[in-house]
């Protein structure tokens, strides 16, 4: 039987929950070093590697390497040092986290293929310099060489800005955009309508945006349920017929009405974190409608 004073092995394991195997590791390293043996030889430690083995226990189970563990123990490094360093690289351990469950989550709605997931785990990992680089390229081509003089204040709220904590969601909507961005057709199809806005085809004047004058003055029609054949539709028609010559209008409504457009204004909200927007497609067709009708009728 053990002679002597202090904790054996054994009843240091009972007490900290740690494998006599852990503890017996940690001695032989000198973190916890015996305060002395008994005549046959077996360790006994005082009650100050209780103490210190309940740390060792709680900084391993956060995370951290056995060299950090022992400088603490030893107090050559501060907990709250530590602690502060441990929160960064964790922070930086969540974000690939969510950049990887973001792409698994994309690839799974999909159905994706490798070489499309691959592109999406690229994308997710751009750094902020090179989000901002793609989206520059996107809206550089969308507005270069156009004199209109809301562009500039456009283009600032066309600007996704992914956190840099970002959500999970944010970050697959970020993936999503970044992909419309790089559509070919996607912009194609927002060069034309910014072009239509800058010649006039659709202008209601320098201080109006033409698709808020649409939405703002068709949205009480909507609301109160009119339908776009009825005398009452001819109204609201008349109103924006007179700041635009109806066959312009419904050409660029023919080019505006396009699902891909809002879904990048949907996105834009999810990765700024604002209120999902209104869809412009009800008012757009309801005007469709409503001037197809009336030309048909004249």
């Amino acid at each position: 039987m053990d002679d002597g004073p202090g904790y054996s092995i054994g009843e240091l394991a009972r007490r900290t929950g740690l494998t006599v195997k852990a503890i017996r590791f940690y001695s032989d390293r000198g973190i916890v070093a015996p305060s002395s043996r008994t005549s046959s030889g077996h360790r006994r430690y005082g009650t100050d590697a209780l103490a210190r083995l309940e740390l060792v226990r709680t900084l391993r189970e956060l995370g951290l390497d056995l060299a950090t563990v022992r400088k603490v123990v030893d107090s050559e490094a501060t907990l709250s040092d530590v602690a502060a360093a441990h929160i960064q690289a964790l922070e930086v351990q969540i974000r690939v986290l969510r950049l990887r469950h973001a792409v698994l989550t994309a690839a799974a709605k999909r159905g994706s293929t490798p070489e499309e997931m691959t592109l999406m785990h690229q994308l997710a990992k751009l750094t902020q310099d090179e989000r901002r680089r793609l989206i520059d390229d996107f809206l550089t081509t969308t507005f270069r060489g156009l004199d209109h003089p809301g562009f500039a204040g456009i283009a600032r709220s066309m600007t996704p800005e992914l956190p840099d904590s970002p959500e999970a969601e944010q970050v697959e909507a970020w993936v999503e955009l970044a992909e419309l961005a790089q559509d070919p057709e996607f912009r194609a199809l927002m060069r034309r309508i910014a072009e239509q806005i800058d010649t006039g085809r659709a202008d209601v004047g320098l201080r109006r945006d033409p698709i808020a004058d649409i939405r703002d003055t068709v949205a009480p029609a909507l609301q109160s349920d009119i339908d776009p054949s009825s005398p009452e539709a001819a109204e609201v028609v008349a109103v924006l017929t007179s700041r635009h010559r109806p066959e312009d209008l419904l050409d660029w409504l023919d080019t505006v009405n396009d699902s891909r457009r809002d879904r990048y204004f949907e996105l834009l909200a999810v990765i700024n974190g604002w209120a999902p927007p209104d869809s412009l497609t009800p008012a757009l067709q309801w005007l469709s409608h409503a001037l197809r009708d009336r030309h048909c009728t004249v």
